[in-house]
């Protein structure tokens, strides 16, 4: 009876912890009562300011479609992009010397709620890339 519960503890923390990949809780703040056609993809930087060449790939990073680029310098960048669509997008530091490539991915698509906010409306999840660098070679 305990393993049973222990499971079911577990299954429960992973749902509540996995809610931006799946959009089972949406923000009610980014609710919109009409259906969007768009998204926006948020991309987190570096907060150091460091420079960074963008990529935004269609599809996987193998597949090797660009849909754009650009140099950003700041903490943050939003890029519009088409709904039910995997982007892959890579940003390219020169640090020291060094290249450093940061790769993540999103698959921005809408889901229609009504009961998690006031008024029924949609929202966009699975739109954030991290594309911060974690640790540098050397442990600087």
């Amino acid at each position: 009876m305990r393993t049973t519960a222990g499971i079911l503890l577990y299954l429960g923390l992973l749902i509540c912890f996995s809610c931006e990949e799946q959009g089972w809780i949406g923000n009610c703040d980014d609710c919109a009562s009409t259906e969007p056609d768009r998204a926006v993809i948020e991309g987190k930087v570096d907060k150091d300011g460091l420079p960074a060449m963008i990529r935004i790939y269609e599809g996987e990073l193998e597949n090797d479609i660009l849909y754009t680029s650009f140099a950003a310098s700041g903490p943050d960048f939003d890029l519009p992009v088409l709904l039910n669509k995997k982007y892959t997008v890579t940003a390219t530091y020169q640090i020291d010397g060094d290249t450093y490539i940061a790769v993540d991915s999103a698959f921005p698509r809408v889901k229609y709620t009504k009961e998690q906010c006031e008024d029924p409306c949609y929202f966009v999840y699975d739109r954030v890339v991290d594309l911060r660098i974690k640790y540098l070679a050397g442990g600087e």
